[in-house]
C-alpha cells in the first residue's frame, strides 16, 4: 500500500471540494467535536453481492441500545473513510439533527472504488431484466439493504438513502427496483444523465471540468485506502490562456495513456490511464453508451412504497439538470408516489453546510437558509418516513422553492405552480426585448476563434467552476460578439417559475456553431451593496449589477438530434431551440430583464471549430475558423410566468 504523500492530501482536498460533502468527510487526528466518538460505535463490513463481489461498508450505530433505529445510508465513490478500528468521522448523516437524535448511519464504497472489490464503471448502466447473478448499482443497493436489515442490531426495519452529487445519483438508483425496507430517499444534486450533467451540456464538452476527468476514469481492480488517481497538472494560473494555448481538444490526449487516442505521442511520465476520457473521445454523440448510463430514463421503476425528496440548488453549476429531471420523471410515472422537491439559492451542495449567511459567488441571498432546510425540511422528511407513521400527510409541501429575486421561500402543491402562463418575448434589432415581434432583420457578429468570449472575468484556475453562476455579466455585455436585448425598466414585478425556451433563428458563414443564451437580472443604478456580503469582489458594485439567473448552451450540430449530428448550411436561416433549466426568480419592479446571446463561452465549454467535423475531440487546428454569425429578430424567448 502506498503512503499518503503531500500531493495525495492535495488530491483529497480537491475531491472534498468537488463532492460538496466536506461536512461529512472531515477527518482529523484530534477532532474538536467528539460527539460521534462519544455516542456511536463504528464497525466495518465487507458485504457480499449476488455475484460474489464484496463492498466495503462502514456502520455507525448509537451506543444507546434501549431502542431501535432506522438506517440512513449513503453509497459513494468518494470514500467511506476513515478506515480502521477507532477511526471515526467527526460528523455523520445528512445533518447534525439526524446525527444527534440517533440513527444508524451507513457509508459504503461503491463497486470498484476505494476499499470495495470489483471494477468501477462510471455511471454504470442499469440492467432492466437481470439474469441470475447479474448485477448493477440497483442490485448492489438492494443486496446491501437486505444484508443490513438482517445483520445490524437494533434497526427498526426502515431504511433511508441520501447523497449529494455522485452519491445523490446512487440515492436515485436506490429507488429503482427498490428493496421493501427502503422507505425514504433524498437524491440531492443527483446526476441524471452524463450527456447533460457535469461534463456535457447539450452536447458541448465542459472543458472547465477537464482536471476532474481522472477522478472517475483511472482504472483499479483491487481495494485500496489510498488515492490511486492523480490530476493533470496545469502550468498556468490563467485557465483561459492555458486552454487557448493548448488548441484543439486532441492536444489534451498527451495527459492520458491511451494509444488509440495518441499513437505517436512522446512518452510523458505525468500521463494518466483514463478510460473516462477515452469514452468521451470515442463517443462524441448521444449514442447507446451514454443512453444506457442515464438513470432518469427509469423513473417508471420507482415504487410508490418509496417516498422521495429531490433537492437542488438554483445556482448549481454541476448538477441542475439531474435533480429537476429526476423529480419530473417520478412525477410523470409515479402518480401514486410521494415525491417532493426542494430548491434553494445554493451552489453545489451548499444546503449541507451551516454557515449562517448564504452567498453564491458575489451574490448574497440571505441568512440561515441552509439551516432552515436542514432543521425544518430534511429532518422532518426522514423522521416522518423512518420513525413516524409514513403517511403521505408529511406536513411538507410538494414544492419548497426559494425565489432568488425576492429572496424568500414559497410553497406550492405542484411544480411548476398551477397558476403559470407562457409569455413570449422577441429579440428586436434595436437590442430591445419586446413582447411583440418587430422585425425579422439579421443581427450579425463576428465569432473570432482566437478571442472567444470568457465565461468569467476572473483570471484564475479552478478545479470545477461554480462562482460564474451568479457572476456580474457586464464584462460580457460590453463585447461586440455578445448580443444584448433587454426590457425597459419594469413597472411591476415579473416572476418566472418554470422552464425557459429560447427559440433562436440563426445563420452562420460556416458549417458549425454553438449558441449560448443567458437570462440576466439587471439591477437598478441605486442598488446598494449589502454589508453582510463579504464575498463581493472589491471592483464590483451592486449598482447596475447584471445577475446571471440562468444560462445554457446548445451545440448547433445537435439542434435536431443528439444522436445524429448535422452541419449548418452556410448563410441559411436555421431554427435552434435551447431549453434552459427551470428558475424561480422575481425580476423586481425597477429592474430590467436582459437576454445575452453569444457563440463562445470559454473555457467553460470547449471551442467549436465552426467548421463541421465528425468528431470535435479529433478536430485539427486547420478546422478552426473565424465565422460571422447572424441572429434574426424574429427569434424569441418563451418564459413560464407566475400569475397572482
Amino acid at each position: 500500500m502506498k503512503k499518503l504523500t503531500l500531493y495525495s492530501f492535495f488530491v483529497l482536498a480537491l475531491l472534498i471540494s468537488f463532492t460538496s460533502c466536506e461536512k461529512n468527510d472531515k477527518v482529523a487526528e484530534k477532532p474538536k467535536d467528539t460527539f460521534v466518538q462519544d455516542n456511536y460505535t463504528k464497525k466495518e463490513y465487507d458485504i457480499p453481492m449476488r455475484d460474489g463481489v464484496k463492498l466495503h461498508t462502514t456502520v455507525y450505530s448509537p451506543k444507546d441500545t434501549s431502542k431501535k433505529y432506522p438506517i440512513l445510508m449513503q453509497r459513494t465513490p468518494y470514500s467511506s473513510r476513515p478506515y480502521g478500528e477507532g477511526k471515526m468521522r467527526t460528523s455523520i448523516g445528512p445533518n447534525v439533527n439526524l446525527m444527534k437524535e440517533g440513527n444508524i448511519i451507513v457509508y459504503q464504497d461503491v463497486r470498484g472504488r476505494w476499499m470495495s472489490e470489483g471494477v468501477y464503471d462510471n455511471m454504470r448502466a442499469y440492467i432492466p431484466n437481470k439474469k441470475e447473478n447479474e448485477s448493477d448499482e440497483a442490485s448492489d443497493t438492494y443486496d446491501t439493504i437486505d444484508w443490513l436489515v438482517n445483520n445490524v442490531e437494533n434497526n427498526n426495519g426502515r431504511v433511508g438513502t441520501w447523497g449529494i452529487s455522485y452519491p445523490g445519483h446512487y440515492a436515485t438508483v436506490s429507488t429503482v427496483d427498490a428493496h421493501p425496507a427502503l422507505k425514504a430517499a433524498s437524491p440531492q444534486a443527483c446526476i441524471g444523465d452524463f450527456f447533460f450533467d457535469d461534463f456535457h451540456h447539450n452536447g458541448a464538452f465542459l472543458l472547465s471540468y477537464f482536471r476532474a476527468i481522472s477522478l472517475f476514469g483511472t482504472y483499479k481492480d483491487t481495494p485500496t485506502d489510498t488515492a490511486w488517481y492523480s490530476f493533470p497538472k496545469m502550468d498556468s494560473q490563467d485557465q483561459y490562456q492555458f486552454f487557448l494555448d493548448k488548441g484543439p481538444l486532441k492536444n489534451l490526449n498527451t495527459y492520458f495513456q491511451y494509444d488509440k487516442l495518441d499513437d505517436n505521442a512522446p512518452k510523458n511520465p505525468d500521463r494518466i490511464d483514463d478510460f473516462f476520457w477515452k469514452e468521451m473521445v470515442e463517443h462524441p454523440n448521444y449514442d447507446s453508451v451514454w443512453q444506457s448510463k442515464g438513470i432518469i430514463q427509469h423513473m417508471d421503476k420507482v415504487p410508490s412504497s418509496v417516498a422521495t425528496m429531490i433537492v437542488g440548488g438554483w445556482f448549481d453549476a454541476e448538477d441542475l439538470y439531474g435533480p429537476l429531471e429526476t423529480y419530473k420523471g417520478i412525477e410523470k410515472h409515479g402518480k401514486d408516489n410521494y415525491n417532493t422537491m426542494v430548491f434553494g439559492p445554493w451552489d453545489h451542495g451548499a444546503w449541507a453546510r451551516r454557515r449562517g449567511t448564504n452567498i453564491v459567488g458575489n451574490y448574497y441571498f440571505g441568512d440561515s437558509i441552509s439551516e432552515f432546510f436542514q432543521d425544518k425540511i430534511e429532518t422532518k422528511f426522514f423522521n416522518h418516513f423512518l420513525k413516524g407513521d409514513g403517511s403521505k400527510n408529511s406536513g411538507l409541501p410538494e414544492a419548497y422553492v426559494f425565489d432568488s429575486g425576492k429572496r424568500e421561500w414559497s410553497e406550492f402543491n405542484s411544480w411548476p405552480p398551477q397558476n403559470v402562463e407562457k409569455e413570449t418575448f422577441y429579440l428586436s434589432p434595436d437590442q430591445e426585448l419586446t413582447e411583440g415581434k418587430k422585425s425579422s432583420k439579421a443581427i450579425k457578429f463576428v465569432s473570432d476563434i482566437k478571442r472567444p468570449v470568457p465565461y468569467s472575468e476572473d483570471i484564475k484556475t479552478v478545479f470545477t467552476p461554480r462562482k460564474y453562476m451568479t457572476d456580474d455579466q457586464r464584462f460580457a455585455a460590453r463585447r461586440p460578439d455578445v448580443l444584448v436585448f433587454e426590457t425597459d425598466v419594469l413597472t411591476e414585478d415579473l416572476t418566472l417559475a418554470g422552464d425557459i425556451l429560447a427559440k433562436l433563428k440563426v445563420a452562420t458563414t460556416g458549417t458549425a456553431a454553438d449558441w449560448i443564451v443567458k437570462v440576466i437580472d439587471v439591477h437598478p443604478t441605486d442598488a446598494k451593496n449589502d454589508k453582510k456580503n463579504k464575498s463581493l469582489q472589491k471592483h464590483l458594485k451592486m449598482s447596475n449589477y447584471h445577475l446571471m439567473v440562468r444560462s445554457e448552451v446548445m451545440r448547433g450540430r445537435f439542434r435536431n438530434s443528439f444522436s445524429k449530428p448535422e452541419p449548418f448550411t452556410p448563410n441559411k436561416k436555421t431554427e435552434v431551440d435551447i431549453k434552459l433549466q427551470d428558475v424561480f426568480h422575481t425580476f423586481k419592479k425597477g429592474h430590467k430583464l436582459q437576454i445575452q446571446v453569444q457563440s463562445t463561452w470559454f473555457p467553460l465549454i470547449d471551442l467549436n471549430p465552426q467548421t463541421y467535423v465528425d468528431n470535435i475531440f479529433k478536430a485539427e487546428k486547420k478546422d478552426f475558423k473565424t465565422q460571422t454569425h447572424s441572429v434574426f429578430a424574429d427569434s424569441s424567448i418563451e418564459f413560464t410566468v407566475l400569475k397572482k
